[in-house]
């Protein structure tokens, strides 16, 4: 007993000390995105380039999730309590939801001045978009750099979108070469167009996946049928109704289930099934499970809203 308790306890600090270096190395790639964006938002402006604008917004965007993810992952990791009896992990698909929104407008900011600007191109300071997509990968890279050593999902995402900000750059430091050369001014807002295109393209999917988890929609139809064969692989189990199946931020997963069985059980019978059923669903890695047990002519509690088999 005293043993399993020091090891607790030891694995609860090492565990505590890990999540403070992932929220410092959040932290530290969240100023320097955040700095580096406002940067380029006046560095856009007094360049006059539309696709500068475009990577300003996709780097704001990436600020928003870099700062939400730094939020989250010091508050996320509250227990759940009387208000929030599930946890905190829920804030995760709000702020998911808000930073989508925000990268929407953001676009659709951009392309309302990046599509006049393809009768019209007007000639960017090629020198000062240079500069600055020289500067846009050395920031990028360094966070993602700072990111790489991360083993949390949180930073595994955010390591992706630096590294797609990298690539962003490299495309803006190769116009601002070709245009240091050659007049051909479309190429700034067509470069801008598809920039936003594609973060347009990611966002929405993005936002519609969010909305849908968000509404306790079912995260994973497949797992869903494989928990329901699995349930009714049980021996003495019938049916199974109230099948609940929804996520808490995506990665959580909580399943709460009605079991009729075919006959009345025992109290040995019923730890039986209880271990038989702990066993099926130990693949599924579920946070919460609630599973009910409903004898032969029960009837169920929340009967109103399906239709029984009688």
């Amino acid at each position: 007993m005293h043993s399993h308790g020091h090891h607790h306890g030891h694995s609860h600090g090492h565990r505590h000390h890990h999540d403070v270096s992932d929220s410092q190395r959040i932290g530290w790639a969240f100023w320097l995105n955040f700095i580096f964006t406002i940067i380029e938002f006046i560095g856009g402006w007094l360049t006059n380039s539309v696709a500068i604008m475009a990577d300003a917004v996709h780097d704001l965007g990436d600020s928003l999730s870099i700062g939400l993810a730094w939020y989250l992952s010091k508050v996320g990791h509250k227990q759940a309590d009387d208000q929030y009896t599930y946890g905190y992990k829920r804030l995760s698909l709000l702020g998911a939801m808000i930073n989508g929104l925000i990268l929407v407008v953001g676009s659709v900011w951009v392309l309302s001045e990046a599509i006049p600007r393809l009768w019209d191109p007007e000639m960017p300071v090629t020198e000062g978009m240079i500069g600055l997509a020289i500067l846009g990968i050395a920031v990028n890279g360094y966070a993602a750099y700072k990111l790489s050593g991360g083993s949390s999902m949180n930073e595994k995402v955010l390591n992706w979108h630096l590294l797609e900000d990298v690539l962003g750059w490299v495309a803006v430091l190769i116009v601002g070469i070709v245009l240091h050369f050659v007049h051909w001014p479309i190429l700034d807002p067509l470069l801008s167009v598809l920039f936003t295109l594609f973060i347009l393209f990611n966002v929405v999917r993005y936002v519609i996946d969010t909305t849908k988890l968000f509404l306790q929609g079912n995260p994973d139809v497949e797992k869903k049928r494989e928990i329901h064969d699995a349930l009714m692989s049980v021996e003495h189990v019938k049916a199974l109704h109230h099948v609940h199946f929804w996520s808490l931020d995506g990665e959580q997963h909580v399943l709460t289930a009605h079991v009729e069985l075919q006959c009345d059980i025992d109290a040995a019978t019923n730890r039986r099934l209880k271990a038989q059923i702990d066993d099926k669903l130990a693949d599924f890695a579920l946070a919460h499970t609630t599973i009910e047990f409903e004898m032969p002519g029960e009837v169920c509690r929340d009967h109103d809203d399906h239709d029984h088999d009688h």
